[in-house]
């Protein structure tokens, strides 16, 4: 790594202060990090987003979400695309000069303000020397999380180029910088994967990253329907985490809610806030926020600041009432341990029991695609939105889930399941009975 690339306006004096202790000091003062995904394709249009993020009433740290080209490695066409005017549906930081990057970012990004390049690539080197280059140091994904859901790259490749891809970044420590990487492992498929198999991936790209250089880690855990069930799973996480990874600067993440969003302004809205809910309550130190406008279409910088601050007040308030009763254990944990125990007892190189462990169906995603995934787990959800697995395929957890387990979903029951979350909180009494306290989120999360 040449000096250049760590010039810039993060450079200066971020030697200690990066993203992973920017929000380890946040959380010590009692506050959640809140976060948009946040991309546009015009440098100006970015730095704007960047600088109403800064100013939002809440503690934030900004993004630069990637566009679907630089993603998938078609610079050709993001040169094009750019050229021409056409919509690009996030930054093209491989595309934009870097000096373009840098003057984005100038009196922006800085200890106080630490700023995530945000992507969706199997092979995302590229991508980490540009943002290397433009002074960033923080980013996120996974050989697993951003390999499988979305596309066709071979997972025996997508580990090889994260591995890189890790080195990559853990060698700028030699320039007192403190780079950071989140796991993308906890949002597989976005909704309908029970959580053992979500934290096992978390939790098992984390130690892929470990292992190839990163300290300063991440851990995700995406919103699903229940919020005692994910109450349990964050507690899970949390405690695997501190096990496995003891001499990891690390943190928590949750995202809102991933899957088909409320169409009503107030709906959305009571799910964001249900997500922040959850976030204090579980421990996590960092919200990835939505916006009212999630059912429609690309949300505006304004949308997404109230989002951020709608956030931001639901956490405080949530810090502020009687700590949380412990979610009763329903095996959760074990099955994450299994899973994660399985994989580990493959190989001693991490990257290869990965590949070893879906070629074996020992990790099996449910409705995922993917010619490397096994595709005999198949999940379902209850009445009460409780995730559960209606078939386990050849994971090692036949043992210990729950008996009695729902059905394998049809084409019917997968719609419905699909679309349980809009229909709970868009009309509460449309939901299996379920109903929402008006203003007060799910009696789950209670």
């Amino acid at each position: 790594m040449t000096g250049p690339a760590l010039t810039g306006p993060a450079a200066a004096g971020r030697a200690g202060s990066g993203f992973g202790a920017f929000v380890a000091r946040a959380a010590r003062a009692g506050a959640l990090v809140v976060q948009p995904r946040m991309g546009m394709a015009q440098a100006a249009r970015m730095r704007e987003g960047l600088l109403a993020t800064r100013a939002a009433e809440a503690v934030t740290v900004g993004t630069i979400t990637l566009d679907s080209y630089t993603r998938t490695g078609d610079l050709d066409a993001a040169r094009r695309a750019l050229a021409a005017g056409a919509g690009l549906n996030g930054y093209p930081i491989s595309t934009h000069p870097v000096e373009v990057t840098r003057a984005v970012l100038r009196g922006v990004a800085d200890a106080g303000f630490p700023v995530q390049v945000r992507h969706g690539s199997a092979a995302p080197e590229g991508i980490v020397r540009a943002l290397l280059a433009a002074g960033l140091d923080a980013t996120e994904g996974g050989p697993v999380s951003y390999c499988l859901p979305y596309g066709r790259t071979p997972l025996r490749e997508a580990v090889e180029s994260w591995r890189r891809s890790c080195e990559l970044l853990a060698s700028v420590r030699e320039f007192g910088v403190e780079p950071h990487l989140e796991t993308f492992g906890g949002c597989l498929m976005g909704q309908l994967c029970p959580p053992s198999l979500l934290i096992a991936v978390s939790v098992l790209e984390a130690l892929f990253f470990r292992r190839h250089g990163l300290r300063s880690i991440s851990l995700s855990y995406a919103q699903q329907a229940d919020g005692r069930q994910d109450e349990e799973a964050l507690a899970a996480l949390g405690r695997i985490a501190g096990e496995l990874l003891p001499d990891v600067d690390r943190h928590l993440v949750v995202y809102a809610y991933m899957g088909v969003y409320p169409r009503s302004p107030g709906g959305a809205r009571l799910l964001l806030e249900d997500a922040a809910r959850l976030a204090v309550r579980g421990g996590a130190a960092r919200l990835i926020v939505k916006t009212t406008a999630e059912a429609h279409r690309i949300p505006t910088v304004a949308e997404n600041v109230r989002a951020l601050e709608a956030a931001a007040a639901a956490a405080a308030a949530e810090r502020d009432r009687p700590g949380p009763v412990a979610p009763p254990d329903t095996g959760i944990e074990a099955e994450a341990r299994a899973l994660i125990g399985a994989v580990l007892d493959l190989d001693a190189d991490l990257g290869r029991a990965l590949v070893r462990a879906f070629a074996a169906g020992y990790l099996d995603v449910p409705y995922c695609l993917h010619p490397d995934n096994a595709g005999r787990a198949r999940s379902a959800l209850g009445p009460d939105g409780r995730l559960y697995w209606s078939a386990v395929g050849s994971m090692p957890i036949a043992g210990l889930v729950e008996r009695g387990r729902p059905p394998i979903l049809g084409s019917a029951g997968l719609l419905a399941a699909l679309s349980h979350v809009r229909r709970r909180y868009d009309d509460p009494a449309d939901a299996d009975g379920s109903s929402a306290v008006a203003g007060r989120g799910l009696p789950a999360l209670r």
